[in-house]
């Protein structure tokens, strides 16, 4: 029996590439799935919008039963409200992201779920199918598609994120605290509402335990804008 081709679609420049590419190869699709965290920079659901609108294909969304802010902050535990922000060892939102995709793709059996590594991220192929156990393809390593050629292609393609990659090599949902600290700079320069929404939530949470590398969202705040006068300071001196 043939089994049904679900696409994983983050919506960033690999997924993206990945659809477009099996779309312009005549490769059956049964559906696309995307799961919106709820934690997705503005300018990323516009891109689903008209990825949808251009492609005619009616992109399944799905979001968590309970959203991410209540697991984060109101959750009530044995000894504390809420898992706190998700860390390398607690990465909570992976798995109802997984559970939820799964869930959905269960229902249409017998499946495959396509997913978007690209080819010079072929390390994370052997992780995923040993982490998941599940019916996985994917087709940008088949291919021997690398990020920046998926970037390139989506570019071609006229495909800008309201020029998201101008700013990031990687886009994921913009509170993670697996990004890198340089990421999160330009987060707070660039993007100062949804930065403004990190200390928010980070005033919220119960025992906070630290956002990355055991440090707050405020203590981060304080400290680039320590370096943003420091900046200014030297600049001056010049």
């Amino acid at each position: 029996m043939e089994q049904n081709q679900i696409v994983s679609l983050s919506g960033g420049k690999d997924s993206t590439a990945l659809l477009l590419m099996m779309l312009e190869r005549g490769e059956p699709i049964h559906s696309v799935v995307f799961f919106d965290t709820g934690w997705e920079f503005p300018q990323m659901l516009d891109h689903i919008d008209l990825l949808e609108e251009r492609t005619g294909i009616k992109i399944v969304r799905l979001k968590p039963t309970l959203s991410f802010e209540y697991w984060m902050i109101e959750r009530p535990l044995t000894d504390r409200r809420g898992y706190s922000w998700p860390s390398p060892i607690r990465r909570w939102c992976t798995r109802e992201k997984f559970n939820a995709i799964n869930k959905y793709a269960n229902q249409h059996k017998p499946w495959v779920q396509c997913i978007g590594y690209a080819a010079d991220e072929a390390e994370r192929q052997s992780k995923e199918i040993v982490k998941r156990r599940r019916n996985l393809r994917f087709p940008l390593i088949e291919w021997d598609i690398t990020e920046d050629m998926a970037l390139q292609y989506c570019r071609k393609r006229g495909y800008h994120w309201s020029g998201l990659y101008d700013v990031y090599r990687r886009v994921s949902c913009f509170c993670c605290p697996l990004q890198r600290m340089s990421d999160l700079r330009k987060l707070r320069k660039q993007f100062p509402e949804l930065w403004q929404r990190m200390l928010d939530m980070d005033s919220r949470i119960d025992k906070n335990g630290g956002f990355k590398d055991y440090k707050t969202v405020h203590d981060l705040d304080r400290r680039f804008a320590d370096e943003d006068r420091q900046m200014f300071f030297y600049k001056l001196s010049k």
